[in-house]
């Protein structure tokens, strides 16, 4: 604005050939300012969980000899911006020239990066890192999944260039990406053609991306940096959304079935394991050199080998030498991608509690698994409500009114939910609202301690478990405690917490009379008072074996205190597993979850924390298997190895009752009817096998 009324007022004051030369002087500079003329523009809606949490809006300007997208993509996570902006030079037929990131793509994953195309060469900017790489011949400029408008000019680019089946990006991936078909969504009465695709390697696991025939990027059904689930729709399509998270998880599970059949996996109408030590899981003695006979998924025989016939027909394994549990249990999962099945199974996990996930995707995964047509772990529901701000709340349940808590548990009960899992800001008027409900249709509440609100006033409400130590710790906290005391301080009170005091015997025996369930999360704890680096070489040597996707996020569980305040972490913990202990030798049930933590492993990590905690051997498997089905009214079916139930086990290579670190030693693993080898399940979600 500065040049152009400058240059007016020189001619305004003057009509000489000087005065003329300075404004045509000035003209070239301003039109060399106009930008290039925006050809396409859009907007997307962002969601997590099927809440809307932001937008992202683009432009396509046209350049002399170029394309340039750019995008400006923000969202709001728990109240937390994750804002995101991009730019991407294209020749017409959408070869990358030059490509900038700058922002954030979750609440804890920063990203800075830029790449310059010059022939055969291209200079990668990560941070502060810069090298140079060779161009592959074909090939995207990208990095992650956001934003969604840099997805759409990369699926241009894939059509416009040969759709080849892999495709390299800078900085260096392979992306693998299918066309999965053609389908018909209503958008508000009106059918719309899209066409379905998978992409796998862009994030952990894979992608489900509509294209509508206008070439444009219709839906995306992703994960976020932090993994938690993400989807974007083009405004015009969001009256479809549900119907695009129902369809990615239909078509991811069958593509997963596929592409696990062919590596790991068999079926056979009798298995009979032979040799093995069983260890069933009721308390009673192992039974040595055992056979277990398993028909149509079932346990039709367990005892001595000597005493036990094998029928004809019948598969023998031999497993001298080796000790068979029951299959473990998650009863804290978040089973957000299709790729989770395989990761519980490979840990020897063969029934999860799934702690809020999306509705409509949710569904279509425990029906696939729970149907033997998936592969994955038996799943069991706890549908999630929270209430306002909706800046803060999780998902799209929202309980402001008794009203609402009938409709919303009528609507999970009718979907065959068995739990409802309460969230931090649900207000405590509506607390008792939900449980009364729940309760008069036979399921139970678990979840959070809402905002505001203390665990005694919970359970008093009708909560009939509760999910995280923490909210037991602040029982015991100071009357007095600064609840905005931060930092070395705030870690001071904590690791002050004795469960021996007259507070921390009140909250035993409250939770004993009120046969209060508890779900710790432990493991997640430990990661949260830790380094990554202490965690892995003192406890979980696990995040080793990380898909390379998942390390980054991992990482940023961890606080990564200073060594000075190591110290205090191992008290805050010490006295976290002093409180599990005494509510374990109280009575109080304690179910072994990890809140994913670190994903595959925390299971492990977990149990063994029980262990530290007081807990026998024995007493810390049963809070992985019989604990958790008791809990779930499903231990007549599941949790221990008996005549009748499901067989679902794992076949260890040495004995977990001796040791409680050889429950990782996980080498065959039997859940729905199906027999898996973990190495491939490993290898199939990109983690490293042992």
């Amino acid at each position: 604005m500065f040049r152009t009324s400058n240059a007016l007022g020189v001619l305004a004051a003057c009509f000489g050939l000087s005065c003329v030369i300075v404004l045509s002087l000035r003209i070239p500079a301003l039109w060399a300012q106009t930008s290039p003329p925006v050809t396409e523009s859009g907007k997307f809606r962002l969601h997590k969980f099927e809440q809307e949490v932001g937008e992202e809006s683009y432009t396509i300007s046209h350049e002399p000899q170029a394309l340039s997208l750019k995008a400006d993509f923000k969202f709001s996570d728990s109240g937390t911006p994750v804002p995101l902006t991009a730019t991407v030079r294209m020749s017409r037929d959408y070869v990358p020239l030059g490509f900038t990131i700058k922002g954030k793509t979750s609440v804890e994953s920063a990203i800075d990066n830029e790449i310059s195309v010059n022939g055969g060469a291209a200079t990668v900017r990560q941070g502060k890192d810069t090298r140079t790489v060779a161009v592959p011949k074909t090939f995207f400029t990208i990095s992650g999944y956001a934003p969604t408008s840099v997805q759409m000019m990369m699926l241009r680019y894939w059509r416009r260039h040969g759709s080849p089946p892999e495709m390299q990006t800078l900085p260096e991936r392979t992306l693998r990406i299918q066309h999965r078909g053609r389908e018909t969504m209503s958008v508000n009465g009106r059918s719309v053609r899209v066409e379905r695709y998978l992409i796998d390697g862009l994030i952990w696991g894979t992608e489900s991306v509509w294209m509508d025939s206008s070439n444009n990027l219709a839906a995306l059904i992703s994960m976020d940096a932090g993994y938690g689930q993400f989807e974007a729709v083009r405004e015009e399509y969001e009256p479809a959304l549900s119907s695009f998270v129902a369809s990615a998880a239909r078509d991811r599970m069958a593509d997963l079935a596929d592409r696990s059949r062919k590596q790991t996996g068999r079926s056979a109408r009798a298995f009979a394991f032979v040799g093995a030590t069983v260890i069933d899981g009721t308390g009673r003695p192992p039974i040595p050199s055992a056979t277990v006979i398993i028909s149509g998924g079932r346990i039709v025989a367990i005892g001595p080998s000597a005493s036990v016939r094998i029928p004809s027909g019948t598969e023998r394994i031999d497993a001298a030498g080796k000790y068979i549990i029951p299959g473990l249990w998650d009863m804290h999962a978040h089973y957000e991608q299709v790729e989770w099945g395989p990761l519980y199974l490979a840990a020897g996990v063969t029934t999860v509690r799934d702690l809020g996930t999306e509705l409509d995707f949710i569904r279509q995964v425990r029906d696939a698994v729970n149907s033997g047509k998936g592969v994955g772990p038996r799943v069991l529901l706890a549908g999630i409500v929270d209430g306002d701000p909706a800046t803060r709340a999780v998902g799209m349940a929202r309980v402001n009114s008794p009203e609402d808590a009938r409709k919303w548990v009528q609507r999970y009960h009718d979907a065959g939910f068995q739990q409802i899992k309460i969230n931090s800001s649900i207000k405590s008027d509506n607390v008792a609202a939900i449980c009364t409900e729940a309760h008069k249709f036979g399921m139970t509440v678990t979840g959070h301690i809402p905002d505001g609100m203390n665990a005694y006033e919970g359970v008093e409400d009708g909560m009939d478990m509760i999910n995280h130590i923490r909210y037991l710790q602040e029982l015991l906290l100071p009357k007095d405690f600064d609840q905005n005391l931060m930092g070395e301080e705030r870690l001071k009170v904590f690791a002050s917490i004795d469960v021996n005091s007259e507070g921390g015997k009140h909250a035993v025996e409250f939770f004993k009379q009120h046969e209060t369930v508890i779900d710790p999360t432990l493991a997640l704890m430990e990661a949260h008072l830790q380094s990554t680096r202490e965690l892995a070489a003192r406890s979980e040597s696990g995040i080793a074996r990380l898909a390379p996707e998942l390390r980054p996020s991992v990482e940023d569980l961890s606080y990564g205190l200073p060594p000075s305040l190591a110290p205090l972490a191992e008290q805050i913990l010490e006295r976290a597993l002093g409180i599990v202990g005494a509510l374990h030798r109280a009575g109080v049930p304690i179910v072994a979850g990890t809140d994913v933590a670190v994903p595959g492993f925390s299971i492990y990590r977990e149990i063994e924390l029980y262990v530290k905690a007081g807990f026998t051997p024995m007493e810390a498997l049963q809070a992985a298997t019989i604990v958790g089905a008791r809990v779930m009214k499903v231990d007549a079916e599941s949790g221990t190895l008996e005549v009748g139930k499901r067989a679902d086990l794992d076949v260890l290579d040495a004995n977990p009752l001796d040791d409680i670190h050889n429950i990782r030693t996980v080498r065959i693993v039997l859940a729905n009817g199906t027999l898996f080898d973990p190495k491939p399940l490993w290898k199939s979600v990109g983690f490293v096998p042992e």
